[in-house]
């Protein structure tokens, strides 16, 4: 009997401990217990090793390049929601239209009736057959064959109005379902966006100052020595390319920028995201392209990386999920994350994924 309550136990234990495992709601991951560290004889010891810190940059990172990825969700539902307004309006507009055109045909229609009656009602053609007057049989005939084409046309055009006004009621009601879904989508991006961010913050909180500003140097550290390995590596020793006249402006545009705040879905001016920074750049350049990262790798032209110049977008990580615009020498300028400015970084800094070119 005591096994069985023990097993029982086990089992609820294993489905607790499930629960909250889920990946379901992001949580801040706990910074780690500190590790004995070496005295200091400036002062009291660092409550964090290095390698400690080294573990709460690395969550950390993760935790805003997961905010990243739901950010280009974000936008992506968010250009998709202007795009489908647009096409509610434009369907509203032409359902107006056709109410007014069935309006104006009905009419007509009516107008014809009324005409019929002052005759006596009688139809053209029995008028016709009554006539004596040669003449006026044939002016009568005449008059019947324009009469029966403009009754004919006119129930053609009132039935085409009534099946096009049908059919841009259909679409505009089809449109707004996917409105709605977008909507939907957008919520949800945004709530992880949220999730996200506090769980980055939370764990950043829970450093003294001193520790972050040892964290920064860490953090400094690690993308010196990615861009050092990235330079070695020889893959840039050949890149030379000068900016084209639209690129010019394109990077005057993203550097004029630097030192303003990152913000999750921001295209300026006073703020931006990673890839509201460069589509405001390239469309001051009169090159409009995609608003979010992931499309930009999606629809612009991929160059070679040692083919790239001033002006060109490197996409970062596996998802696409973060741009900085190449301004040459190896650099980039980009908006890095959330609590950080617009700034020059080492274009090897982060995980390349390729190159695009908008005006190619």
């Amino acid at each position: 009997m005591n096994r069985r309550h023990c097993a029982t136990a086990a089992i609820t234990l294993v489905c607790a401990l499930a629960l909250l495992t889920s990946t379901g709601q992001a949580v801040a991951t706990p910074v780690p217990e500190p590790s004995p560290a070496p005295s200091s004889s400036t002062g009291s010891p660092p409550r964090y090793s290095n390698a400690d810190l080294e573990k709460v940059r690395e969550q950390i990172d993760t935790l805003y390049r997961k905010a990243g990825a739901a950010t280009d969700a974000y936008n992506l539902a968010e250009e998709q929601t202007k795009k489908q307004s647009g096409e509610i309006v434009k369907l509203a507009k032409a359902i107006v239209d056709g109410q007014a055109s069935i309006a104006a045909l009905k009419d007509r229609a009516g107008a014809q009736a009324r005409e019929q009656y002052r005759n006596g009602g009688l139809p053209p053609g029995a008028q016709l057959a009554l006539s004596n007057d040669p003449k006026l049989f044939l002016d009568g005939l005449n008059k019947v064959r324009q009469s029966q084409q403009a009754s004919k046309s006119l129930m053609t055009e009132l039935t085409q109005t009534q099946e096009d006004l049908e059919t841009y009621t259909q679409d505009a009601s089809a449109n707004w379902e996917k409105l709605e879904t977008i909507r939907v989508k957008q919520a949800k991006a945004k709530k992880k966006i949220n999730a996200q961010i506090k769980a980055a913050e939370k764990l950043e909180s829970q450093l003294e100052e001193k520790e972050r500003d040892r964290l920064r140097q860490l953090e400094r550290n690690a993308a010196d020595k990615a861009q050092t390995a990235w330079l070695s590596s020889g893959t840039v020793k050949d890149v030379s390319g000068e900016a084209s006249e639209s690129g010019a402006v394109a990077v005057a545009f993203a550097t004029a920028q630097i030192g303003k705040p990152y913000v999750w879905g921001a295209e300026g001016p006073g703020s931006y995201d990673c890839s509201g920074l460069t589509s405001q750049a390239w469309l001051a350049a009169k090159r409009p392209i995609p608003r979010t990262s992931q499309e930009q790798w999606r629809l612009l032209p991929r160059i070679d990386i040692r083919d790239m110049r001033p002006g060109d977008l490197i996409i970062y990580h596996a998802d696409a999920s973060h741009v900085g615009m190449y301004v040459g020498d190896g650099s980039i300028v980009h908006a890095p994350r959330p609590g950080r400015n617009v700034t020059l970084a080492g274009a090897g800094t982060m995980k390349i994924l390729g190159v695009v070119r908008p005006d190619k």
